[in-house]
């Protein structure tokens, strides 16, 4: 018998799809998983048997750098969230939820900004980057911010999420043009967001594995990545100069005299729209105690 370790590509009807170097086994799990109730998720890093005859077998989760509960996907490097310019104009809040709860699982947040060549998206972008989050203004018309991003991606596992329309699949396909013949199959998934099937698919593409997670928006983040409100500022990257530094230990950097991040607003160093989304989401956890947090 003979012990692999690879990446856990997809899960369907109890079987694992596990590609090890430039093969794929299919394998059973060992019942020890459901007992600990920890099932191996697309993403994760396993070791398997493969005997001579018979079922391969996920033996062992290796460690874990994250795991999202919904979509179930582990070791996520990056998450890629697309915003447009118009149509849907860029939701503010929604996007800050993203970056914020990327930073919370230890994911690199990356925002990529899509529909440049019909409406300029520099202050979209200037946003971000004064936050110190990496930002990609994608337009068909101009490839050079895609193949940046194709180049940061590279190495990387990643997932793209972001309310409909925002044109995912477009810069899917414009990322990795080989996806063009499979639109109907991988594309549409990745870009519209309303299916009935559940499975969470990694691809692996150009150098870098995309997950593919249908059903993956906004809402998924929101609802199953609440931040503990003790952490919630370290969530935004821009924040943490001036963390330590306010006249009371205590402060919530929301309302407080003597606050330092209040006064990094006023000043413009810390952009208002973020500040704003902080507020926001510091009042919706402020109440719920740590262990409902998890």
């Amino acid at each position: 018998m003979q012990k692999l370790q690879g990446i856990l590509m997809k899960s369907i009807g109890g079987f694992y799809y596990v590609r090890c170097g430039d093969k794929e086994y299919e394998c059973k799990a060992r019942g020890s998983f459901r007992k600990k109730g920890s099932s191996p998720v697309a993403g994760d890093r396993v070791e398997i048997s493969v005997p001579d005859e018979g079922f391969c077998a996920v033996e062992q989760i290796l460690p874990r750098k994250n795991k999202l509960k919904r979509p179930a996907l582990a070791n996520i490097d990056a998450l890629i969230i697309v915003c447009s310019t118009v149509d849907p104009l860029p939701n503010y809040t929604v996007i800050d939820k993203m970056t914020a709860a990327a930073v919370n699982n230890n994911m690199i947040p990356v925002l990529a900004v899509s529909k440049n060549d019909i409406k300029n998206g520099d202050e979209i972008c200037n946003i971000y980057r004064k936050s110190g989050i990496r930002v990609f203004q994608c337009s068909p018309d101009d490839l050079s911010q895609v193949d940046a991003l194709r180049d940061f991606l590279r190495g990387k596992v990643s997932a793209f999420t972001g309310n409909s329309g925002v044109g995912k699949s477009t810069l899917l396909n414009l990322l990795f043009p080989s996806l063009e013949l499979a639109t109907g199959q991988i594309s549409e998934k990745l870009g519209r967001g309303r299916h009935t099937t559940r499975v969470v698919e990694l691809f692996e593409l150009d150098g870098c594995f995309v997950a593919d997670t249908p059903g993956f928006s906004t809402v998924d983040l929101q609802r199953y990545e609440m931040i503990d409100k003790d952490k919630l500022a370290y969530c935004f990257p821009e924040f943490e100069k001036y963390l330590g530094q306010c006249q009371f230990t205590s402060c919530s950097h929301t309302c407080e005299k003597g606050c330092r991040i209040l006064e990094a607003v006023k000043n413009g160093e810390i952009s208002e729209s973020r500040h704003k989304s902080y507020v926001h989401m510091y009042n919706e956890v402020k109440d719920i105690k740590h262990w409902q947090v998890k």
